[in-house]
This record gives structure tokens, C-alpha cells and sequence, in this order.
């Protein structure tokens, strides 16, 4: 059986995320000094290089001709989640331990769950992040 892949013009493609969130100032310091993302630019849009993605900041609004009935907004309540990033890592316990002493406040320290060993926390805006390290060889 033969797979056929579909790719833009250029043969490559990158998968970036977009948050809306309230301060583009506030969340980008966030990401830059807590996480360690590289910042592209600076504003209207955020952009931020995270490891081998990208990750877009920008601020809600309501609907454009592209998306006639789409309202972008920040979660409206950080307890309810519909969508999450989800970081992959080595070594949990040196990222939590790094991320931590930078500012980051997890919901809990890393639990080890079987396949894996995993925590949770939140940006300024309430978006869910869960980082992981899978123990399974």
C-alpha cells in the first residue's frame, strides 16, 4: 500500500499553535523567560520559536471575512479545557525544577502515572500546559 502526503508548495511544513490571550506583552515574557521560546517578533503577533515549533500570541477579536462567525477569545474559565500544549521532555524532574525557579506555578509536581511521569501548569491566560516524559521503552 502506497501513502500519499499532501505538503504546500515548498515540500515542508510547520506546526504552529496561536493563543488568544489578554497581554501580549504579559504572555510573551511568559513563554520567553519562563519556558525559554526564542522570540521572533516582538508583538502584533507574538511569535515565538519553542524547540522544533512555533507558538503565535496574539490578542481576541471578533469576526473577519475569513471567519465570518468566529469570535477569538482567552479561556473564559481555566478549570474547563478543550484544547492543551503538550511539551514532551527527557528529564521532567530538571525542567520542572528549571521552569519552577522562573516563575512557573504547577498545579502539582510531576506524577508518575505508569507510562508516563507528567505535570500541569498554566500561562497568564489560563491556557493548560502539560508536560511529560514517557518511561516506556
Amino acid at each position: 500500500m502506497t501513502a500519499n502526503h499532501t505538503t504546500d508548495d515548498s515540500g515542508e511544513m510547520t506546526l504552529t499553535v496561536l493563543l488568544i490571550v489578554n497581554d501580549q506583552d504579559r504572555s510573551r515574557d511568559f513563554y520567553h523567560n519562563v519556558l525559554g521560546a526564542e522570540i521572533v517578533r516582538d508583538r502584533d503577533p507574538v511569535i515565538l520559536r519553542f524547540h522544533n515549533g512555533m507558538i503565535i500570541l496574539n490578542v481576541g477579536g471578533g469576526p473577519t471575512e475569513d471567519k465570518p462567525a468566529v469570535t477569538m477569545a482567552p479561556p473564559a474559565n481555566p478549570d474547563t479545557v478543550s484544547t492543551a500544549l503538550n511539551i514532551r521532555v527527557a528529564d521532567i524532574g530538571a525542567v520542572y525544577e528549571a521552569w519552577r525557579s522562573r516563575g512557573a506555578q504547577f498545579l502539582t509536581p510531576p506524577q508518575d502515572r505508569g507510562s508516563e511521569i507528567r505535570c500541569y501548569l498554566r500561562d497568564p491566560d489560563g491556557h493548560l500546559i502539560e508536560v511529560g516524559q514517557t518511561t516506556l521503552a
